[in-house]
């Protein structure tokens, strides 16, 4: 698969997370809706209510729409914006984690469960005790253990805090500071809650020294992805505002994490969020951009297309089609 398929032509979704469950293909994304208000840094214009989960059996197969598998009418907790999840598995469970606006405005990450994969996924009545912004994605480390990922500047307001706790005169570090990190943590026993305290995802540049607030074509921003190679730990993320899609590698799921490179180059639309899946020995790059709405940033839809890496561990470059570089 060498050119990009779109998957959902009749819906606009974004920000999808792949998971390969029972043999097939699960996607998991979000739901873009018209909202009909201006767009603005605080994505206010992603009218986001609910999520459909979608499948295939083969990766140029028909894709299967499960419907809507939670709605934010039904989750007690919640006020708006159903943004970027992840799904996880244990214990003949399925795990969706969810960042959701409380009723305070404030984006926490909830869990709902389901005991098949295509759910429908009933929601946890409050969320994860200490959690906060946005755009989780978690790891199955093989050994028992999980870990989730998160964190989204801007609208997902990661900015608001430092060590874990909120703070007064919120923004962004100054450009020669470090920059913001997304967080990790281990999830409990019954994937309900954090096990620890949140820790920094630490990204480091070729000199050891962690990226600057002012890198704008390296630093994190938000849309965490987590994946293994040839035992080596691939943490992908967004540089939001120039549009790139980056990664680093360590050496174990907590990093720190040497920056390598660019996964993809920017799309038509504003955002970059994805995942990154093995399926049947082939390597796959799910992601979205707003070609099919004419480029709404808030009208996108998910795409997949074929990765490849080299034979250092490094991953190929792939061309985003956007023209921001």
């Amino acid at each position: 698969m060498k050119q990009p398929r779109y998957l959902v032509p009749d819906l606009y979704t974004a920000d999808p997370a792949v998971h390969i469950f029972n043999g097939k293909i699960y996607i998991y994304p979000s739901h873009d809706i018209e909202s009909g208000i201006p767009e603005n840094d605080n994505g206010d214009h992603f009218d986001m209510r609910d999520y459909h989960v979608f499948s295939m059996d083969e990766i140029d197969g028909e894709v299967t729409d499960h419907g809507v598998v939670l709605d934010v009418k039904n989750i007690p907790w919640g006020g708006r914006q159903l943004w970027a999840p992840d799904v996880a598995f244990k214990n003949c469970k399925y795990y969706l984690y969810f960042p959701l606006k409380d009723k305070n405005d404030i984006f926490r990450i909830g869990v709902a469960v389901s005991g098949k994969p295509e759910g429908p996924f009933i929601p946890q009545s409050d969320p994860i005790k200490g959690s906060f912004t946005i755009d989780p994605a978690v790891l199955d480390n093989n050994d028992g253990n999980f870990f989730i990922y998160f964190g989204g500047l801007w609208g997902g307001q990661l900015q608001r805090y430092r060590n874990n706790k909120v703070i007064e005169n919120p923004a962004e570090p100054a450009d020669a500071e470090p920059a913001l990190c997304a967080r990790v943590a281990k999830l409990s026993d019954d994937m309900l809650e954090f096990a620890e305290e949140p820790r920094d995802v630490l990204i480091l540049d070729e000199n050891g020294k962690p990226l600057k607030a002012g890198d704008h074509d390296r630093r994190y921003f938000e849309g965490s992805w987590m994946h293994k190679y040839n035992d080596k730990y691939y943490f992908s993320y967004s540089t939001g505002n120039t549009h790139r899609l980056c990664y680093a590698i360590a050496d174990n799921p907590y990093g720190p994490f040497t920056y390598q490179g660019v996964i993809l180059t920017p799309v038509v639309g504003w955002t970059t969020h994805h995942s990154i899946v093995e399926f049947k020995g082939k390597w796959y790059l799910f992601h979205h951009d707003s070609v099919p709405s004419g480029g709404k940033t808030w009208l996108r839809s998910i795409k997949v297309v074929e990765l490849e890496y080299n034979e250092d561990g490094t991953i190929k470059t792939i061309d985003g089609g956007g023209n921001l570089e």
